[in-house]
């Protein structure tokens, strides 16, 4: 953490033209919400190792987290949050809601009928925009 900002590392994951998402579970902050699966940066944690770690706790999965998509701040009423949303490649082990409610592995089309938190809108917008990111996994900076 730095300066009282949380600090997160978010996965964005495709597989066979789909991107994997997750349901925030009702307890947690914005409970019920989906989002892009991730978590907090431990100290000392690279957000490539948060992202591997937290992709294995929250749906038992093993990914390889690539370069950086987007790096938002965005500031709730009760916490500042600071995303790195990374693109990941699926290595083994299918999916499974062990930390968080549900998961989704949504197209383009989909995608626009789960509530995200506001932190998310500028990654669905690019995600919403670029089309080829959907053939193969592509996302420009």
């Amino acid at each position: 953490m730095n300066n009282g900002v949380i600090e997160v590392a978010a996965g964005v994951v495709f597989r066979d033209g789909r991107v994997l998402i997750t349901q925030r579970r009702a307890q947690d902050h914005l409970g019920g919400l989906w989002e892009f699966p991730g978590g907090k940066r431990e100290p000392g944690e690279s957000f490539a190792d948060c992202l591997k770690r937290e992709l294995m706790e929250e749906l038992g999965i093993e990914v390889e987290a690539g370069e950086v998509i987007d790096s938002i701040t965005h500031a709730y009423p009760e916490k500042t949050v600071r995303l790195e949303f990374m693109r990941c490649r699926w290595l083994r082990n299918e999916p499974r809601a062990l930390a968080c409610e549900a998961f989704a592995w949504v197209s383009r089309e989909e995608l626009g009928g789960y509530t995200f938190p506001e932190a998310d809108d500028r990654m669905l917008e690019k995600l919403h925009d670029r089309l080829e990111s959907w053939d193969n996994g592509e996302i420009s900076t």
